[in-house]
């Protein structure tokens, strides 16, 4: 049984280009050095016997940081390792991962079923603009999955016959603007391999499968066969093939992480087209998809289980029973099949319907081997969380996040309980045109695995999903308060609350603000009229969520609870003087399920555009001096760094 996954190298590339310190950092990094700003007694142990003295050389200008590859020939000893460390040791560690602010994550044991995990999670993730009028594409998914995406959604729609003018050029061969991103996300924080090399190992797979593919079968109707479509249904948005969208699935789902994926099918196909999507699946996807258990299960498998393997989440439809005979005579004549199934999704074939309601329950079903590919992701509606359905072992309820506050307010114990053994999707309103995001730490909080996000959009919420997935295989274990049982898991729903179920500390943290290098532009601003200043942001639970209160905001994407930030400097390289800014006697913390949000805005008239920014789980936060590596506006890995020092206790 898999028991631990080894986590993708959160090397960067900036870290490898690195080769000098600016004078404002150069200048503090000096002070470090000469003990005028003295390292705490836990940095000074992670330092071992550093003891810098007044006949050590003066730190040149130009220091030449070391190139830290993913997989270097000789690993570098730690100081505390060598006896006492060099100058260049001690600069050596601050360009190092080791002076990090974040605490890179731990192996995750992966033995848990996958109710227990938090899982990076898209919403829409076909589009790649608006909700409106944007553009459908198989770039997003591609994405999306490279930087780490493990639960993704298709809109599948009725297709269209193609005549042979329309092969002529694909949907998807119109550059979007995801494409840069393809190249930019194979940096080592989303991906250990070559762009160029898997571009060509992918694209050769992809065209050899295609040729091994059976010829599909083709409707009566048309001579090209129509195959569904991927978009956002009742909008202007444009499509693209269901086929060329499991393609592109196949050719990225485990580049960045051999963990499983879930695959969020919406269906609004008709039958026939329904039984095109389970051909096409079945085609694409062979070997990748899983194997329904043998028997009756009563727990859920766990990731280690499943890895590079495709979970399927579609409506659960129970399978009909027929006698043998009649299942005899049904396989013998799959033509009439298809037939029934195409005159049953037709409007128009009403007379040997015994209502209306009948026919329209009819045209609505899932045909039961699409239904049959849902094995431990079935889809059901959301009655209540009293119904035979919440105790299914594989049911999955899925809930915008207006129905979410209203389950949180009428039964919260009893919605934090069901998401200790049973999955649960939360998605964003429709109302959210412009793809902004909920806050998803709120739905974390209530043990909500899979959070989907409007990836289109880096807001806060795209924040904060980065500050809790960064450097995972995208499943996190949940924190063992929130977790269910491995084995024999009680159905009984407690009546145990969110606030009863975890300690909550009180926090006091404060962050010295040194100074900061490389910092990337706002789009269209110039070095000489950047002026930069720190906001810091702390997302911690709010009262209302432990007692079931309606929440401020219904859980919008904000933000943090409390901020702080510095005076206005200039520049790409600022001096912000050591200013502290400080949150003190925070309560209702929990440190895995809390976040610091750190932006560099430029201090302008009206609005203060976005240069960079970082977000940090508060249990990853390290004390100390430290520098911050921050992103883009876009959520690319800059060069930029901020040097800080950190203060952090919890009681």
């Amino acid at each position: 049984m898999a028991s631990s996954y080894d986590l993708p190298n959160r090397t960067s590339s900036a870290s490898s280009s690195l080769q000098k310190f600016s004078p404002p950092v150069l200048i503090y990094l000096k002070e470090i050095l000469n003990n005028k700003r003295p390292l705490s007694a836990a940095q000074s142990k992670e330092l071992g016997d550093y003891r810098p003295t007044d006949q050590q050389p003066v730190m040149p200008e130009t220091f030449n940081a070391p190139s830290y590859t993913q997989e270097p020939e000789t690993p570098r000893k730690p100081p505390n390792d060598s006896g006492p460390a060099t100058m260049k040791g001690f600069f050596d560690y601050m360009a190092s991962a080791e002076g990090d602010a974040a605490i890179a994550p731990e192996e995750q044991d992966l033995t848990y079923p996958i109710s227990n995990y938090f899982v990076n999670s898209s919403h829409n993730t076909y589009l790649t603009g608006n909700q409106l009028y944007s553009e459908s594409s198989t770039d997003a998914y591609k994405n999306v999955l490279l930087r780490g995406c493990r639960c993704i959604e298709i809109d599948v729609w009725d297709g269209e016959s193609r005549s042979s003018s329309d092969t002529e050029e694909k949907p998807d061969q119109k550059k979007h603007r995801f494409w840069p991103h393809l190249h930019r996300s194979s940096s080592p924080r989303h991906s250990k391999k070559s762009p160029e090399k898997d571009s060509a190992n992918t694209n050769k797979a992809t065209s050899d499968d295609l040729l091994s593919l059976p010829t599909p079968w083709q409707s009566a109707s048309s001579a090209a066969r129509a195959e569904p479509r991927v978009l956002h249904g009742h909008t202007l948005t444009k499509e693209v093939p269901f086929r060329d969208v499991c393609i592109a699935i196949k050719e990225t789902a485990f580049v960045h992480s051999v963990l499983p994926i879930i695959v969020s099918l919406e269906v609004h196909a008709g039958r026939e087209q329904q039984e095109v999507m389970v051909e096409i699946i079945e085609q694409v996807w062979r070997g990748l998809l899983v194997k329904p258990p043998s028997g009756y299960f009563e727990q859920l498998p766990n990731p280690g289980e499943l890895r590079k393997k495709i979970l399927i989440k579609v409506k659960y439809v129970a399978p009909e029973k027929v006698s043998a005979p009649a299942m005899a005579e049904k396989a013998a004549k799959p033509s009439m099949r298809r037939k029934k199934s195409a005159e049953s999704s037709s409007s128009s074939d009403s007379e040997d319907q015994g209502s209306e309601d009948a026919k329209k329950k009819k045209q609505s079903a899932i045909i039961e081997p699409l239904s049959a590919l849902g094995v431990y992701t079935r889809s059901y509606h959301f009655k209540d969380l009293s119904s035979p359905e919440a105790n299914v072992p594989c049911h999955v309820f899925s809930l915008s996040e207006k129905k979410f506050m209203d389950v949180h307010g009428s039964h919260g114990p009893t919605l934090f309980s069901h998401n200790r053994n049973y999955l649960m999707r939360a998605f964003p309103s429709g109302t959210r045109v412009t793809s902004s995001n909920l806050d998803p730490a709120v739905f974390w909080r209530k043990g909500v695995q899979i959070v989907a996000l409007n990836w289109q959009k880096y807001d806060a919420g795209m924040m904060l999903n980065e500050g809790m997935f960064a450097g995972s295989g995208g499943w996190v274990l949940k924190p063992k308060e929130y977790r269910g049982q491995r084995e024999g898991q009680n159905a009984d729903i407690s009546d145990q609350s969110q606030g009863d179920a975890i300690a909550h500390k009180t926090l006091s943290l404060s962050i010295d603000v040194l100074a900061a290098q490389n910092l990337p532009l706002p789009t269209g601003d110039k070095p000489g009229g950047f002026k930069p200043y720190v906001k810091c942001e702390l997302h911690v639970e709010k009262q209302e969520e432990r007692t079931g209160a309606a929440i401020e905001g219904g859980g919008n994407s904000s933000d943090g609870e409390f901020k702080r930030k510095t005076s206005t400097s200039r520049g790409i390289d600022p001096d912000f003087g050591g200013e502290k800014v400080a949150f003190s006697d925070v309560r209702g913390v929990v440190e895995q399920l809390c976040f610091v949000r750190f932006k560099i805005q430029d201090d302008e008239i009206g609005k203060d555009d976005l240069a960079a920014w970082a977000c940090i789980r508060l249990d990853r936060l390290k004390s100390g001096f430290r520098f911050v590596r921050l992103l883009d506006a876009v959520g690319d890995l800059s060069e930029g760094l901020l040097l800080v020092k950190i203060e952090k206790s919890l009681a």
